[in-house]
Protein backbone atom coordinates (compact mmCIF):
# COMPACT_ATOMS: atom_id res chain seq x y z
CA UNK A 1 0.00 0.00 0.00
CA UNK A 2 2.69 2.42 1.16
CA UNK A 3 3.88 1.78 -2.58
CA UNK A 4 0.66 2.78 -4.08
CA UNK A 5 0.90 5.64 -2.73
CA UNK A 6 4.13 6.63 -3.76
CA UNK A 7 3.72 5.71 -7.27
CA UNK A 8 0.16 7.86 -7.39
CA UNK A 9 1.89 10.71 -5.44
CA UNK A 10 4.86 11.01 -7.53
CA UNK A 11 2.25 10.91 -10.82
CA UNK A 12 0.02 13.54 -9.15
CA UNK A 13 3.02 15.56 -8.64
CA UNK A 14 3.85 15.25 -12.27
CA UNK A 15 1.11 15.89 -13.86
CA UNK A 16 0.45 18.63 -12.16
CA UNK A 17 4.07 20.27 -13.26
CA UNK A 18 2.78 19.32 -16.54
CA UNK A 19 -0.39 21.19 -16.14
CA UNK A 20 1.42 24.20 -14.95
CA UNK A 21 3.96 24.53 -17.38
CA UNK A 22 1.69 24.36 -20.58
CA UNK A 23 0.82 28.01 -19.60
CA UNK A 24 4.83 29.20 -19.92
CA UNK A 25 5.18 26.90 -22.81
CA UNK A 26 2.37 28.69 -24.69
CA UNK A 27 3.54 32.26 -23.65
CA UNK A 28 7.04 31.24 -25.26
CA UNK A 29 5.90 29.58 -28.46
CA UNK A 30 7.37 26.13 -27.58
CA UNK A 31 5.35 22.93 -27.42
CA UNK A 32 5.13 21.69 -23.60
CA UNK A 33 6.15 18.34 -25.10
CA UNK A 34 9.93 19.27 -24.49
CA UNK A 35 8.68 19.35 -20.81
CA UNK A 36 6.88 16.19 -20.55
CA UNK A 37 9.98 14.89 -22.37
CA UNK A 38 12.42 16.16 -19.97
CA UNK A 39 10.46 15.14 -16.78
CA UNK A 40 10.47 11.53 -18.45
CA UNK A 41 14.44 11.25 -18.74
CA UNK A 42 14.60 12.71 -15.33
CA UNK A 43 12.83 9.95 -13.50
CA UNK A 44 14.66 7.84 -15.63
CA UNK A 45 18.01 5.51 -15.14
CA UNK A 46 20.23 8.71 -15.55
CA UNK A 47 18.26 11.27 -12.67
CA UNK A 48 15.94 9.08 -9.98
CA UNK A 49 16.82 5.53 -11.30
CA UNK A 50 13.91 4.18 -12.57
CA UNK A 51 14.57 1.39 -15.15
CA UNK A 52 12.22 0.83 -17.99
CA UNK A 53 13.35 -0.97 -21.32
CA UNK A 54 10.69 -2.33 -22.43
CA UNK A 55 10.51 -1.77 -26.30
CA UNK A 56 7.58 -3.83 -27.30
CA UNK A 57 5.31 -2.50 -23.92
CA UNK A 58 6.22 1.59 -24.81
CA UNK A 59 5.27 0.36 -28.50
CA UNK A 60 1.73 -0.85 -26.94
CA UNK A 61 0.95 2.19 -24.65
CA UNK A 62 2.38 4.53 -27.17
CA UNK A 63 -0.64 3.57 -29.54
CA UNK A 64 -3.01 3.45 -27.21
CA UNK A 65 -2.60 7.05 -26.42
CA UNK A 66 -1.73 7.88 -30.12
CA UNK A 67 -5.69 6.45 -30.06
CA UNK A 68 -6.64 8.72 -27.08
CA UNK A 69 -4.83 11.61 -29.03
CA UNK A 70 -6.55 11.33 -32.73
CA UNK A 71 -9.66 10.65 -30.82
CA UNK A 72 -9.23 14.28 -29.13
CA UNK A 73 -8.01 15.57 -32.18
CA UNK A 74 -11.02 14.30 -34.21
CA UNK A 75 -13.93 15.61 -31.91
CA UNK A 76 -12.40 18.93 -31.73
CA UNK A 77 -11.81 19.40 -35.55
CA UNK A 78 -14.60 22.00 -36.77
CA UNK A 79 -15.91 20.46 -39.91
CA UNK A 80 -16.71 24.25 -41.54
CA UNK A 81 -13.27 25.43 -40.98
CA UNK A 82 -11.25 22.65 -42.17
CA UNK A 83 -13.22 21.91 -45.25
CA UNK A 84 -12.34 24.69 -47.14
CA UNK A 85 -8.64 23.10 -46.97
CA UNK A 86 -10.06 19.59 -47.25
CA UNK A 87 -8.13 18.68 -50.61
CA UNK A 88 -4.88 20.01 -49.16
CA UNK A 89 -4.86 18.55 -46.41
CA UNK A 90 -5.93 14.88 -47.55
CA UNK A 91 -2.68 15.87 -50.39
CA UNK A 92 -0.77 16.78 -47.48
CA UNK A 93 -1.14 13.76 -45.56
CA UNK A 94 -0.91 10.71 -48.34
CA UNK A 95 1.02 12.62 -51.41
CA UNK A 96 3.29 14.61 -49.18
CA UNK A 97 3.83 11.56 -47.33
CA UNK A 98 4.99 9.71 -50.47
CA UNK A 99 7.05 12.29 -51.33
CA UNK A 100 8.76 12.37 -48.26
CA UNK A 101 9.58 9.17 -47.69
CA UNK A 102 11.30 9.21 -51.17
CA UNK A 103 13.16 12.06 -50.55
CA UNK A 104 14.46 11.41 -46.51
CA UNK A 105 14.90 7.71 -47.46
CA UNK A 106 17.33 8.57 -50.88
CA UNK A 107 18.93 11.04 -48.98
CA UNK A 108 20.10 8.98 -45.79
CA UNK A 109 20.70 6.36 -48.37
CA UNK A 110 23.60 8.17 -49.68
CA UNK A 111 24.39 10.55 -46.57
CA UNK A 112 24.57 7.80 -43.46
CA UNK A 113 25.23 5.04 -45.66
CA UNK A 114 22.12 2.91 -44.92
CA UNK A 115 20.53 0.07 -47.44
CA UNK A 116 17.10 1.27 -49.24
CA UNK A 117 14.97 -0.84 -47.44
CA UNK A 118 16.18 0.70 -43.76
CA UNK A 119 16.79 4.16 -45.17
CA UNK A 120 12.97 4.12 -46.37
CA UNK A 121 12.09 3.20 -42.91
CA UNK A 122 13.91 6.07 -41.50
CA UNK A 123 11.71 7.86 -44.14
CA UNK A 124 8.56 6.72 -43.23
CA UNK A 125 8.98 6.71 -39.43
CA UNK A 126 10.57 10.85 -40.06
CA UNK A 127 7.65 11.76 -42.08
CA UNK A 128 4.80 12.02 -39.56
CA UNK A 129 4.14 15.13 -38.22
CA UNK A 130 2.74 15.59 -34.83
CA UNK A 131 -0.76 17.06 -34.00
CA UNK A 132 0.09 17.98 -30.42
CA UNK A 133 3.14 19.59 -31.36
CA UNK A 134 2.20 21.70 -34.42
CA UNK A 135 -1.29 22.85 -32.70
CA UNK A 136 0.53 23.83 -29.21
CA UNK A 137 2.38 26.21 -31.48
CA UNK A 138 -0.14 27.30 -33.66
CA UNK A 139 -2.62 28.36 -31.11
CA UNK A 140 -0.06 31.64 -30.56
CA UNK A 141 0.94 32.31 -34.06
CA UNK A 142 -2.66 33.35 -35.58
CA UNK A 143 -2.50 32.20 -38.94
CA UNK A 144 -5.34 32.16 -41.47
CA UNK A 145 -8.09 28.85 -41.35
CA UNK A 146 -6.99 27.92 -44.54
CA UNK A 147 -3.48 27.09 -43.21
CA UNK A 148 -4.26 25.84 -40.05
CA UNK A 149 -7.36 23.64 -41.28
CA UNK A 150 -4.57 22.21 -43.89
CA UNK A 151 -2.52 21.49 -41.35
CA UNK A 152 -4.66 20.23 -38.59
CA UNK A 153 -6.13 17.84 -41.37
CA UNK A 154 -3.07 16.51 -42.44
CA UNK A 155 -1.53 15.56 -38.91
CA UNK A 156 -4.99 14.20 -37.91
CA UNK A 157 -4.91 11.55 -41.36
CA UNK A 158 -0.91 11.37 -41.87
CA UNK A 159 -0.76 9.10 -38.78
CA UNK A 160 -2.51 5.92 -40.64
CA UNK A 161 -0.79 5.98 -44.04
CA UNK A 162 2.59 6.59 -42.07
CA UNK A 163 2.06 3.60 -39.81
CA UNK A 164 0.72 1.25 -42.76
CA UNK A 165 4.03 2.18 -44.49
CA UNK A 166 6.27 1.56 -41.14
CA UNK A 167 4.92 -1.90 -40.71
CA UNK A 168 5.32 -2.73 -44.27
CA UNK A 169 8.95 -1.96 -44.33
CA UNK A 170 9.38 -2.85 -40.82
CA UNK A 171 8.31 -6.57 -41.37
CA UNK A 172 10.52 -7.45 -44.26
CA UNK A 173 8.17 -8.80 -46.41
CA UNK A 174 8.94 -8.83 -50.16
CA UNK A 175 6.13 -5.95 -51.74
CA UNK A 176 3.74 -7.00 -54.65
CA UNK A 177 1.50 -5.64 -56.96
CA UNK A 178 -0.65 -5.79 -54.80
CA UNK A 179 0.66 -3.90 -51.96
CA UNK A 180 -0.03 -0.53 -53.00
CA UNK A 181 -4.00 -1.78 -53.43
CA UNK A 182 -3.67 -3.71 -49.91
CA UNK A 183 -2.43 -0.15 -48.64
CA UNK A 184 -5.71 1.90 -50.57
CA UNK A 185 -8.58 -0.62 -49.31
CA UNK A 186 -7.21 -0.38 -45.71
CA UNK A 187 -7.28 3.49 -45.43
CA UNK A 188 -10.47 3.86 -47.76
CA UNK A 189 -12.17 1.18 -45.15
CA UNK A 190 -10.80 2.90 -42.43
CA UNK A 191 -12.57 6.09 -43.17
CA UNK A 192 -15.96 4.19 -44.19
CA UNK A 193 -15.98 2.52 -40.79
CA UNK A 194 -15.11 5.34 -38.69
CA UNK A 195 -17.79 7.43 -40.54
CA UNK A 196 -20.31 4.67 -40.27
CA UNK A 197 -19.55 4.28 -36.29
CA UNK A 198 -19.50 8.21 -35.50
CA UNK A 199 -22.79 8.98 -37.40
CA UNK A 200 -24.68 5.57 -35.12
CA UNK A 201 -23.07 6.54 -32.19
CA UNK A 202 -24.39 10.36 -32.76
CA UNK A 203 -27.72 8.93 -33.35
CA UNK A 204 -27.82 6.61 -30.75
CA UNK A 205 -26.78 9.86 -27.66
CA UNK A 206 -29.17 11.66 -29.41
CA UNK A 207 -32.35 9.70 -29.14
CA UNK A 208 -30.99 7.76 -25.95
CA UNK A 209 -31.54 10.36 -22.68
CA UNK A 210 -28.71 9.20 -20.24
CA UNK A 211 -29.23 9.49 -16.46
CA UNK A 212 -26.21 11.45 -15.96
CA UNK A 213 -24.40 14.27 -18.24
CA UNK A 214 -21.08 12.59 -17.89
CA UNK A 215 -22.17 9.53 -19.56
CA UNK A 216 -22.40 11.09 -23.27
CA UNK A 217 -18.42 12.34 -22.90
CA UNK A 218 -17.49 8.69 -22.12
CA UNK A 219 -19.84 7.46 -24.77
CA UNK A 220 -18.07 9.57 -27.08
CA UNK A 221 -14.90 8.51 -25.97
CA UNK A 222 -16.23 4.89 -26.45
CA UNK A 223 -17.59 5.24 -29.81
CA UNK A 224 -13.95 6.12 -31.35
CA UNK A 225 -11.84 3.49 -29.33
CA UNK A 226 -14.59 0.77 -30.95
CA UNK A 227 -14.18 2.64 -34.72
CA UNK A 228 -9.87 1.78 -33.90
CA UNK A 229 -10.84 -1.72 -32.85
CA UNK A 230 -13.07 -2.16 -35.46
CA UNK A 231 -10.92 -0.85 -38.04
CA UNK A 232 -8.11 -3.23 -36.80
CA UNK A 233 -10.07 -6.54 -36.87
CA UNK A 234 -11.35 -5.52 -40.62
CA UNK A 235 -7.77 -5.45 -41.98
CA UNK A 236 -7.90 -1.82 -42.22
CA UNK A 237 -6.63 1.54 -41.10
CA UNK A 238 -7.88 1.82 -36.93
CA UNK A 239 -6.17 5.14 -36.88
CA UNK A 240 -7.95 6.65 -39.35
CA UNK A 241 -10.92 5.54 -38.45
CA UNK A 242 -11.02 6.54 -34.77
CA UNK A 243 -10.00 10.38 -36.43
CA UNK A 244 -12.86 10.29 -38.56
CA UNK A 245 -15.33 8.61 -36.17
CA UNK A 246 -14.36 11.31 -33.85
CA UNK A 247 -14.55 14.24 -36.82
CA UNK A 248 -18.13 12.91 -37.42
CA UNK A 249 -19.50 12.99 -33.83
CA UNK A 250 -17.62 16.37 -32.82
CA UNK A 251 -19.76 17.74 -35.72
CA UNK A 252 -23.01 16.09 -35.07
CA UNK A 253 -25.91 17.90 -32.82
CA UNK A 254 -24.36 16.17 -29.42
CA UNK A 255 -26.49 16.45 -26.41
CA UNK A 256 -23.80 18.32 -24.00
CA UNK A 257 -21.90 18.82 -26.58
CA UNK A 258 -19.50 21.57 -24.80
CA UNK A 259 -18.82 19.13 -22.12
CA UNK A 260 -18.17 16.08 -24.53
CA UNK A 261 -15.56 18.74 -26.11
CA UNK A 262 -13.86 19.52 -22.46
CA UNK A 263 -13.81 16.07 -21.56
CA UNK A 264 -11.97 14.72 -25.08
CA UNK A 265 -9.43 17.79 -24.88
CA UNK A 266 -8.41 16.93 -21.17
CA UNK A 267 -8.04 13.05 -21.83
CA UNK A 268 -6.22 13.92 -25.24
CA UNK A 269 -3.92 16.03 -23.21
CA UNK A 270 -3.70 13.26 -20.44
CA UNK A 271 -2.50 10.82 -23.19
CA UNK A 272 -0.13 13.40 -24.37
CA UNK A 273 1.67 13.91 -21.04
CA UNK A 274 1.73 10.16 -20.16
CA UNK A 275 2.90 9.47 -23.60
CA UNK A 276 6.10 11.93 -23.19
CA UNK A 277 6.86 11.38 -20.35
CA UNK A 278 6.99 7.15 -20.92
CA UNK A 279 9.16 8.17 -24.21
CA UNK A 280 11.30 10.21 -21.84
CA UNK A 281 11.56 7.28 -19.22
CA UNK A 282 12.47 5.40 -21.93
CA UNK A 283 15.65 7.15 -23.46
CA UNK A 284 18.86 7.01 -22.16
CA UNK A 285 21.41 10.26 -22.57
CA UNK A 286 24.11 8.11 -22.67
CA UNK A 287 22.96 6.27 -25.69
CA UNK A 288 21.75 9.58 -27.30
CA UNK A 289 25.26 10.73 -28.23
CA UNK A 290 26.04 8.27 -31.12
CA UNK A 291 22.37 9.56 -32.35
CA UNK A 292 23.42 13.35 -32.32
CA UNK A 293 25.27 13.21 -36.01
CA UNK A 294 23.03 10.81 -37.55
CA UNK A 295 19.74 13.15 -36.06
CA UNK A 296 21.32 16.58 -37.40
CA UNK A 297 21.63 15.11 -41.00
CA UNK A 298 18.10 13.87 -40.84
CA UNK A 299 16.88 16.99 -39.75
CA UNK A 300 18.36 18.82 -42.38
CA UNK A 301 17.32 16.51 -44.51
CA UNK A 302 13.65 16.60 -43.21
CA UNK A 303 13.16 20.87 -42.96
CA UNK A 304 15.59 21.84 -45.76
CA UNK A 305 14.69 19.41 -48.43
CA UNK A 306 12.09 16.72 -48.00
CA UNK A 307 9.34 18.68 -46.40
CA UNK A 308 9.41 21.67 -48.89
CA UNK A 309 9.99 19.37 -51.96
CA UNK A 310 6.52 17.48 -50.31
CA UNK A 311 4.46 20.23 -49.79
CA UNK A 312 5.47 22.07 -53.21
CA UNK A 313 4.34 19.02 -54.99
CA UNK A 314 1.71 18.00 -53.39
CA UNK A 315 0.04 21.31 -53.28
CA UNK A 316 1.04 22.58 -56.90
CA UNK A 317 -2.55 21.67 -58.35
CA UNK A 318 -4.09 23.85 -55.57
CA UNK A 319 -1.91 26.82 -56.69
CA UNK A 320 -1.62 28.16 -53.32
CA UNK A 321 0.60 31.19 -52.80
CA UNK A 322 3.72 30.74 -52.48
CA UNK A 323 3.65 32.72 -48.51
CA UNK A 324 1.34 29.47 -47.61
CA UNK A 325 3.65 27.00 -48.89
CA UNK A 326 6.38 28.39 -47.52
CA UNK A 327 4.91 28.42 -44.05
CA UNK A 328 3.41 24.84 -44.91
CA UNK A 329 6.52 23.57 -45.52
CA UNK A 330 7.99 25.14 -42.21
CA UNK A 331 5.48 24.12 -39.87
CA UNK A 332 5.76 20.00 -40.28
CA UNK A 333 6.50 19.48 -36.52
CA UNK A 334 7.75 16.34 -35.27
CA UNK A 335 6.43 14.89 -31.68
CA UNK A 336 5.64 12.12 -30.16
CA UNK A 337 4.07 9.72 -33.00
CA UNK A 338 7.79 9.28 -35.26
CA UNK A 339 9.18 8.13 -31.79
CA UNK A 340 6.50 5.61 -31.25
CA UNK A 341 6.67 4.76 -35.25
CA UNK A 342 10.43 3.88 -34.30
CA UNK A 343 9.64 1.14 -31.79
CA UNK A 344 7.94 -0.84 -34.54
CA UNK A 345 11.14 -1.77 -36.32
CA UNK A 346 13.05 -2.10 -33.05
CA UNK A 347 10.07 -4.70 -31.47
CA UNK A 348 10.74 -6.34 -35.30
CA UNK A 349 14.45 -6.22 -34.91
CA UNK A 350 15.01 -4.97 -38.27
CA UNK A 351 18.76 -3.69 -39.23
CA UNK A 352 20.44 -0.08 -36.91
CA UNK A 353 16.06 0.02 -35.44
CA UNK A 354 17.98 1.12 -32.14
CA UNK A 355 19.87 3.94 -33.63
CA UNK A 356 16.90 4.80 -35.88
CA UNK A 357 15.27 5.47 -32.13
CA UNK A 358 17.42 7.18 -30.66
CA UNK A 359 17.98 9.62 -34.08
CA UNK A 360 14.53 10.19 -33.70
CA UNK A 361 13.99 11.26 -30.54
CA UNK A 362 17.41 13.98 -30.62
CA UNK A 363 15.39 14.99 -33.96
CA UNK A 364 12.18 16.18 -32.56
CA UNK A 365 13.78 18.30 -29.79
CA UNK A 366 16.15 19.92 -31.67
CA UNK A 367 13.17 20.41 -34.88
CA UNK A 368 10.94 21.63 -31.41
CA UNK A 369 13.45 24.22 -30.31
CA UNK A 370 14.59 25.87 -34.06
CA UNK A 371 10.90 25.28 -36.05
CA UNK A 372 8.69 26.12 -32.73
CA UNK A 373 10.43 28.82 -31.90
CA UNK A 374 10.67 30.60 -35.25
CA UNK A 375 7.00 29.42 -36.63
CA UNK A 376 5.48 33.02 -34.83
CA UNK A 377 8.67 35.21 -36.44
CA UNK A 378 7.97 32.97 -39.84
CA UNK A 379 4.24 34.19 -39.95
CA UNK A 380 5.06 37.38 -39.48
CA UNK A 381 7.81 38.15 -41.92
CA UNK A 382 5.34 36.35 -44.84
CA UNK A 383 2.89 38.90 -43.32
CA UNK A 384 0.42 35.57 -42.58
CA UNK A 385 -0.29 36.74 -39.13
CA UNK A 386 -3.67 37.46 -38.33
CA UNK A 387 -5.02 38.91 -34.48
CA UNK A 388 -8.13 39.22 -33.54
CA UNK A 389 -10.18 36.42 -34.97
CA UNK A 390 -13.41 35.72 -33.29
CA UNK A 391 -14.40 32.88 -31.57
CA UNK A 392 -16.95 30.81 -32.07
CA UNK A 393 -20.32 31.15 -30.74
CA UNK A 394 -20.64 28.22 -27.81
CA UNK A 395 -23.77 26.59 -28.40
CA UNK A 396 -24.54 23.61 -25.61
CA UNK A 397 -27.68 21.24 -25.98
CA UNK A 398 -29.47 19.08 -23.54
CA UNK A 399 -32.18 16.79 -23.65
CA UNK A 400 -35.36 16.97 -21.85
CA UNK A 401 -36.41 13.23 -22.06
CA UNK A 402 -39.81 13.35 -21.44
CA UNK A 403 -41.29 16.84 -22.92
CA UNK A 404 -39.83 15.73 -26.51
CA UNK A 405 -37.55 19.07 -26.49
CA UNK A 406 -34.41 20.21 -25.60
CA UNK A 407 -32.52 23.07 -23.74
CA UNK A 408 -29.73 25.14 -25.61
CA UNK A 409 -27.28 27.03 -23.87
CA UNK A 410 -25.76 30.15 -25.14
CA UNK A 411 -22.78 31.69 -24.50
CA UNK A 412 -22.47 35.32 -26.33
CA UNK A 413 -18.64 35.88 -27.28
CA UNK A 414 -16.87 39.09 -27.22
CA UNK A 415 -17.00 39.38 -30.98
CA UNK A 416 -20.22 37.82 -31.69
CA UNK A 417 -22.73 40.27 -33.68
CA UNK A 418 -25.56 39.24 -31.10
CA UNK A 419 -24.92 41.65 -28.76
CA UNK A 420 -27.54 44.49 -29.11
CA UNK A 421 -29.60 42.76 -30.74
CA UNK A 422 -33.53 42.67 -29.59
CA UNK A 423 -35.38 39.31 -28.85
CA UNK A 424 -37.85 40.14 -31.13
CA UNK A 425 -35.55 40.83 -33.78
CA UNK A 426 -33.84 37.07 -33.16
CA UNK A 427 -36.73 35.26 -34.59
CA UNK A 428 -36.59 32.09 -33.91
CA UNK A 429 -38.15 29.31 -35.56
CA UNK A 430 -42.05 28.11 -34.33
CA UNK A 431 -41.93 25.60 -31.11
CA UNK A 432 -38.66 27.64 -29.51
CA UNK A 433 -38.05 30.50 -26.97
CA UNK A 434 -35.59 32.09 -24.72
CA UNK A 435 -36.96 31.18 -21.64
CA UNK A 436 -34.09 32.82 -19.29
CA UNK A 437 -31.37 35.09 -19.66
CA UNK A 438 -28.16 35.37 -17.54
CA UNK A 439 -26.17 38.99 -16.92
CA UNK A 440 -23.66 39.58 -14.35
CA UNK A 441 -24.37 36.34 -12.92
CA UNK A 442 -28.18 37.31 -12.19
CA UNK A 443 -31.05 34.98 -13.97
CA UNK A 444 -34.08 36.99 -15.65
CA UNK A 445 -36.84 36.18 -17.85
CA UNK A 446 -36.69 38.30 -20.53
CA UNK A 447 -39.65 39.53 -23.28
CA UNK A 448 -39.59 40.62 -26.79
CA UNK A 449 -37.46 44.21 -25.77
CA UNK A 450 -34.57 42.38 -24.05
CA UNK A 451 -31.53 43.49 -25.86
CA UNK A 452 -28.47 41.00 -25.45
CA UNK A 453 -25.55 41.92 -24.30
CA UNK A 454 -21.76 40.66 -24.38
CA UNK A 455 -21.17 37.53 -21.88
CA UNK A 456 -24.67 37.10 -22.00
CA UNK A 457 -25.96 33.92 -21.10
CA UNK A 458 -29.49 32.13 -23.02
CA UNK A 459 -31.06 29.64 -22.47
CA UNK A 460 -33.52 28.05 -25.03
CA UNK A 461 -36.15 25.98 -25.19
CA UNK A 462 -36.98 24.35 -28.29
CA UNK A 463 -38.70 21.57 -29.60
CA UNK A 464 -37.32 18.40 -31.26
CA UNK A 465 -38.17 19.31 -34.73
CA UNK A 466 -37.27 23.16 -34.47
CA UNK A 467 -33.74 22.21 -32.56
CA UNK A 468 -31.81 21.89 -35.79
CA UNK A 469 -33.34 25.48 -37.02
CA UNK A 470 -32.76 27.18 -34.20
CA UNK A 471 -28.98 26.68 -33.51
CA UNK A 472 -28.97 27.71 -37.33
CA UNK A 473 -30.71 31.06 -36.88
CA UNK A 474 -28.86 31.96 -33.55
CA UNK A 475 -25.38 30.82 -35.38
CA UNK A 476 -26.40 33.30 -38.33
CA UNK A 477 -27.16 36.16 -36.55
CA UNK A 478 -24.27 35.78 -34.44
CA UNK A 479 -21.73 36.03 -37.74
CA UNK A 480 -24.17 38.28 -39.33
CA UNK A 481 -26.60 40.27 -37.16
CA UNK A 482 -30.20 40.72 -37.18
CA UNK A 483 -29.91 41.09 -40.77
CA UNK A 484 -28.50 37.57 -41.26
CA UNK A 485 -30.63 35.86 -43.96
CA UNK A 486 -30.94 38.97 -46.38
CA UNK A 487 -27.03 38.82 -45.92
CA UNK A 488 -27.13 35.04 -47.38
CA UNK A 489 -25.87 33.49 -43.95
CA UNK A 490 -27.23 30.42 -43.44
CA UNK A 491 -25.53 29.24 -39.96
CA UNK A 492 -24.43 26.29 -40.97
Amino acid sequence: MEELGEVLGVGALVLLLAVLAVRVFARVGLPSLLLYLGIGVVLGESGFGIEFSNAKLTESLGLAALVLILTEGGITTKWREVKPALGVGIALSTVAVLVSIGVTGTALHYLIDLDWRTALLWGAVLSSTDAAAVFSVLRTVGVPKRIAGALELESGINDAPVYLAVVLLASGEQFSWQTPLVVIYELIAGAIIGGVLGGAGSWLMRHVALPATGLYPLAAVAVCVLAYSSGELAGASGLLATYVCGVVLGNSKLPHRSDTLSFAEGLGLLAQIGLFVLLGLYMSPEKMLEAIVPGIVAGLVLLFLARPVSVFLSTAPFRLPWREQVFLSWSGLRGAVPIVLAMIPLTEGAPRAALLVNTVFVLVVLLTLFQGGTLPVLARILGLRQRGQPTELEVDAAPLDTLGAELLQVRIQESSKLQGVYLSELRLPKGATVSLVVREGEGFTPDSSTRLRRADQLLVVATEAAREKTERRIRAVDRAGKHATWRGETGK
